[in-house]
């Protein structure tokens, strides 16, 4: 159940960001850091209408230099986006850097540890930067208004997922 979350997302007027989301959750480190690692989960922490389908041969095996393709759809628009795991600390925290896909840069950082009353404070940090230059800068209030619906979602779907 999730106790307590946030979310905050800084941009520049050039096109790239920082995006900071927590969430505790009354879930033990040994359940919740293996959904996160993983990737078939993504698909359920993911809104429907952005038609995220994994197309990486299973199983997956998470470690430094494995490579995770997807495909997303934005407005209608079809992507493929390409992973790596850059870092691998398990059961602690992982980082994944985007190698193809819609961002010109996307490093995302995920984080678990435990809280003083037994939770377990989940941390993403996303730094991003739009393509395109100043052209794709335009686009930043629509990037805004999407990830902080993606990070909504996320949040209660990870809650949904271990509702008791």
């Amino acid at each position: 159940m999730s106790v307590d979350h946030s979310i905050t997302l800084e941009m520049t007027a050039l096109g790239a960001g920082i995006l900071r989301a927590s969430q505790i959750m009354a879930v033990p480190r040994s359940e919740l850091f293996p959904f996160f690692a993983d990737a078939r989960n993504l698909g359920r922490i993911t809104p429907a209408e952005m038609g995220f389908e994994l197309t990486t041969d299973k199983p997956i095996v998470m470690r430094v230099g494995t490579l995770i393709d997807y495909r997303i759809r934005v407005m209608g628009v079809r992507f493929r986006w390409r992973t790596a795991i850059t870092g691998w600390d398990p059961p602690y925290e992982f980082s994944d850097e985007q190698l193809r896909g819609p961002y010109a840069e996307w490093i995302h950082r995920h984080r678990f540890s435990e809280t003083a009353d037994g939770g377990m404070l989940m941390e993403d940090e996303v730094r991003f930067r739009l393509p395109l230059g100043p052209f794709g800068a335009a686009a930043a209030p629509f990037v805004r208004w999407q990830l902080r619906k993606i990070f909504e979602y996320r949040r209660t779907a990870i809650s949904a997922a271990f509702a008791r």
